[in-house]
């Protein structure tokens, strides 16, 4: 529980009501109750400013004549809120120290202030850092660098030599420097081609659950600062992803393309191997990346829902685009000649 005026002052925004209100939790606008804050980013919401029971609101100055309650005043309500649900919902540590079922090579180093949970396995030469938390089942390989304060949670595979910065979040079912797909044909068959490279994962980065990132072949595979990547993301080997991009679930993105910085990708977008991506280029969701992209700005493919009857026709006269861009072309040239 905090005051709201002490919960203006540590989110640094203006308090407009009374400061010695009490708040415990967030909450939306339509479910609030006394006790808890609530917000509005977006303006379809703003209706419910009239009904909502917060105890106060984080809205925008050119909505405060809108709600006559205790109000939090935020050029982004949506980051405060944010801020206010962290400082509100503190993240529980694990106690310092590693369970006795954890299995830890003679050669690793663990700091005295990190937390190896139950069932896990740490390699030879692996160095974990202070208040690192390593959760139930992880298996980490030899020669792993994990900096200070970073936490893995159930069930994260970390393979050999792979670096993770300071203060990275890996969620439940990552897996971090598996091999690269790389084989040479050989007469009807496949040869395997050594992954050779690791993985380098920047501080203040995001891995949601069960994505995989894989190992460079070479070269290596590299994760820049404050990257946050969804569930079920497929990155492959020796592909660079540029600080403060955010990518969306179930994107799978071939290897050795470089995505550039703050870029933003939507959900389910494929992305061919050997591009390169500018910086704050946008990609809707679905769409397929084929070319490189030179200039910032936002971007979109795919055909969009419609009706079966209707989707039949348009998939019919897709393939005849070609043939009707030529007899067009000839069009225009007999009526040019006239």
């Amino acid at each position: 529980m905090i005051s709201l005026g002490e919960l203006a002052s540590q989110l640094g925004v203006e308090l407009v009501g009374d400061g010695s209100c009490n708040i415990t939790a967030v909450a939306t606008l339509q479910t609030a109750a006394s006790g808890q804050v609530s917000f509005l980013a977006n303006s379809r919401y703003r209706r419910y400013l009239v009904s909502t029971q917060a105890s106060a609101v984080i809205l925008r100055p050119e909505d405060g004549d809108a709600y006559p309650g205790n109000a939090l005043v935020s050029a982004n309500p949506y980051l405060t809120y944010a801020r206010a649900a962290t400082l509100l919902n503190p993240q529980t540590k694990q106690a310092a120290g590693c369970h006795p079922s954890a299995v830890v090579e003679v050669t690793a180093i663990i700091d005295s202030t990190a937390a190896i949970a139950a069932n896990c396995y740490i390699g030879a030469d692996t160095n974990i850092g202070p208040g690192a938390q390593i959760g139930p089942g992880c298996a980490i390989g030899q020669g792993v660098t994990i900096g200070a304060d970073s936490r893995l949670a159930a069930n994260v595979s970390i393979a050999d030599g792979v670096e993770i910065g300071r203060r990275v979040l890996i969620h439940s079912g990552v897996v971090v420097g598996s091999d690269g797909f790389g084989f040479a044909p050989d007469q009807g068959k496949w040869f395997k081609v050594p992954q050779l490279g690791s993985v380098i994962i920047g501080d203040d980065v995001e891995i949601g659950a069960n994505t995989t990132i894989d190992r460079g072949a070479l070269e290596d595979t590299v994760i820049e600062e404050g990257v946050k990547l969804d569930n079920q993301l497929q990155i492959a080997h020796n592909v660079r992803i540029g600080a403060h991009t955010a990518i969306a679930g179930a994107t799978a993105i071939a290897g050795s393309t470089t995505i550039g910085k703050r870029c933003q990708i939507g959900g389910g977008v494929g992305i061919v191997g050997h591009l390169m991506i500018a910086d704050d280029v946008h990609i809707t969701a679905m769409s397929l990346v084929t070319g490189n992209i030179k200039q910032s700005g936002l971007y979109s493919s795919g055909i969009p829902l419609a009706g079966n009857k209707e989707w039949r026709k348009n998939a019919v006269r897709f393939g005849q685009l070609d043939d009707m861009s030529r007899r067009l072309r000839a069009l225009e040239k007999q009526l040019k000649e006239k």
